[in-house]
């Protein structure tokens, strides 16, 4: 009977741990449009600006670019960090793989463009890199963001427009009714409640109540929604992330004056992936 006991008991610990693990991780915000701004920023016109362009090149080339600005990818590095994301939001046509991402961590002055296989002959790592040393790094520099998110865009269009692509069918509906529920969602909004009920709770209660609260409340909402095991297990995991996060309400998201806000961020209509992957191409760079 303590043989069987002993190997469960391993099993969990590693769950525990490989949950622990993943929350440490920034999570990959939902795609709903192609310019998705957590730092606050673009405003609401240059987001929308950018966000016409690149539906534009999208409507005329099927290729799909994407843009996303964080405050932080730590403790992953840029390049692991925009793997995640490309493989989650999907972009580009499926077998074609023909998707873009430019990513921005704001705070770490780090910035990736990564290249679906499909764009590899027409954005090779070279090329990439060198739209992040001429375009967008001299802006980033003199504080001109959207100046140097719009001139890489700039450059990375010109390239696929250039490119002899498979012409984009009839635009698809997008399928926001499909009865699955969406995981993805879930996890995000109840990793960012966690984060910022949990500091609050911290702030007003002490530490080791404040988490008791946290895990009491996640793990009901989970057992709801998913089961007793699994609502005990993320309950948990709450308790721990509430008692040990030593960022108070949020603040490793914190850009000054965004934080969490997407303001900048334009209403992209239900924009999704068209079911595209990353070949690892592209470059990163900093300023």
């Amino acid at each position: 009977m303590t043989s069987g006991i002993l190997p469960r008991a391993l099993l969990a610990a590693a769950l525990l741990i490989a949950a622990l693990v993943a929350a440490a991780e920034v999570p990959v915000p939902p795609l709903k449009a192609r310019v998705t701004d957590l730092t606050s920023t673009l405003s609401a016109d240059q987001a929308r600006t950018l966000e016409q362009k690149l539906a534009a090149l999208e409507a005329r080339k099927g290729s799909q670019v994407a843009v996303l600005l964080v405050p932080t990818v730590q403790p992953e590095t840029v390049e692991q960090y925009a793997i995640r994301v490309f493989d989650q939001w999907k972009l580009g046509r499926k077998g074609i793989d023909d998707g873009v991402l430019l990513l921005i961590a704001k705070n770490d002055r780090k910035l990736r463009i990564e290249v679906g296989r499909g764009l590899e002959g027409a954005i090779p790592d070279a090329y990439a890199k060198q739209i992040i040393a001429d375009e967008i790094a001299p802006r980033f520099k003199q504080g001109d963001f959207a100046g140097g998110i719009e001139a890489g865009v700039a450059r990375i269009t010109k390239l696929i427009d250039g490119e002899p692509m498979p012409m984009p069918t009839q635009k698809r509906a997008v399928s926001s009714t499909s009865s699955e529920p969406d995981y993805w969602n879930w996890m995000f909004y109840g990793f960012i409640a966690v984060m910022l009920i949990g500091g609050i709770l911290r702030s007003v209660f002490g530490r080791f109540l404040g988490a008791g609260i946290v895990g009491i409340a996640a793990g009901v909402v989970a057992f709801i929604l998913v089961g007793a095991v699994a609502g005990a297990i993320i309950a948990f995991v709450a308790f721990l992330i509430t008692l040990f996060n030593e960022g108070g309400s949020g603040s490793g998201w914190s850009s000054g004056g965004g934080g969490w806000s997407s303001s900048g961020s334009s209403g992209g209509g239900g924009f999704s992936g068209g079911g595209g992957s990353s070949g690892g191409g592209g470059a990163s760079g900093s300023w």
